[in-house]
């Protein structure tokens, strides 16, 4: 008895059929590693303004009720929207995170968010890279 492993990918075709192929269409690729933490907390951030904004929720306490966090909580998430726009673009495309912690983590960005100026920012931005 002779046994075969090979992996095969099932496809759509237009009309909802399934195809076998050899390789895995680019949709059914799989990204190795996790993206990190603070990336996706800056993106909820971002989500949370846009519902703020558009009035969908009326303030941060509904927000956070919703969320199931305290509204503390709420106010530091929101806060990394008080970053330059250019550290909040490197936040949402930080690389994937392969094995162990997080390199960066949003308790690091706290001092960042605190300075008002960007230009402060983009220095001690630069320093917590350096550190990592």
């Amino acid at each position: 008895m002779i046994t075969v492993k090979q992996k095969v990918f099932f496809t759509r075709s237009e009309r909802g059929r399934r195809r076998i192929e050899d390789k895995p269409s680019p949709s059914q690729m799989v990204a190795s590693g996790r993206v990190p933490r603070v990336s996706r907390v800056m993106a909820l951030a971002i989500q949370f303004d846009d519902l703020l904004q558009s009035g969908t929720v009326a303030n941060t306490i509904e927000l956070a009720r919703l969320a199931k966090v305290t509204q503390p909580r709420i106010t530091q998430v929101m806060n990394l929207l008080h970053l330059a726009p250019d550290i909040q673009e490197e936040l949402l495309f930080l690389p994937r995170v392969v094995q162990g912690r997080d390199p960066i983590h949003e308790r690091m960005l706290r001092r960042l968010c605190a300075n008002v100026s960007w230009t402060s920012q983009r220095l001690l931005w630069l320093e917590i890279k350096s550190r990592v």
